[in-house]
């Protein structure tokens, strides 16, 4: 059974970001949280998805599967390096979506296997985030992507500002994953209303 995820889908590393999004109207947030084990994260997350629940929103927990299992998230998002260590079917089990990173076809063939409820692609443009083993994928990509990943939603991350976003949906993207286009903008509130305003078309 296919779904559609909302179009804006901003990826955080904290509840205050998560609090301020949901403020603006977002309705889809990656919480991205890093280097701590699975009962440290448990407070953040659970914080971060009663926020999420009292404004109608979706959280998607990055890595820490066993806590978004025991917080009872909705969703829950691994790396290709994640998915060594993850137990897939208690993810499942728990009725968890599950999200998956993809940067080559190998990656894409092993993550399709799992059969996952989506699929990222990645890095589309360069990105200075951090440092990326893969080369920009580039906007044919993702044409590509969505081809072979059939009915799943398709999303494009990876140095996407705003500016941007329109060519990667036009390109066959389902949704826009970014981070520093919001989270280190001079005025945050005012860029994911921009987003929200850019994107709405597309969510319906």
């Amino acid at each position: 059974m296919t779904f559609r995820l909302d179009p804006f889908y901003p990826v955080v590393d904290s509840v205050d970001w998560v609090s301020l999004l949901v403020e603006e109207g977002a309705k889809l947030i990656q919480l991205r949280i890093k280097d701590r084990t699975d009962e440290e994260a448990l407070p953040d997350i659970q914080a971060a998805l009663a926020l999420c629940k009292a404004a109608g929103a979706d959280l998607v927990v990055n890595d820490y599967w066993r806590a978004a299992i025991k917080a009872d998230a909705s969703f829950v998002h691994l790396g290709q390096g994640d998915l060594d260590d993850a137990d897939v079917p208690a993810i499942r089990a728990a009725g968890l979506r599950l999200g998956l990173s993809t940067h080559d076809h190998s990656e894409l063939t092993r993550a399709l296997s799992f059969e996952p409820d989506y699929v990222a692609l990645g890095p589309i443009y360069p990105t200075t985030l951090k440092a990326m083993p893969f080369a920009p994928q580039g906007l044919p990509r993702i044409g590509e992507w969505k081809g072979l990943a059939g009915t799943r939603p398709l999303v494009a991350i990876g140095g996407i500002s705003l500016e941007r976003a329109q060519d990667c949906l036009d390109a066959g993207a389902d949704a826009i994953a970014m981070v520093s286009d919001v989270t280190r903008h001079p005025d945050p509130r005012s860029r994911v209303r921009a987003w929200l305003a850019a994107t709405r078309a597309a969510a319906r």
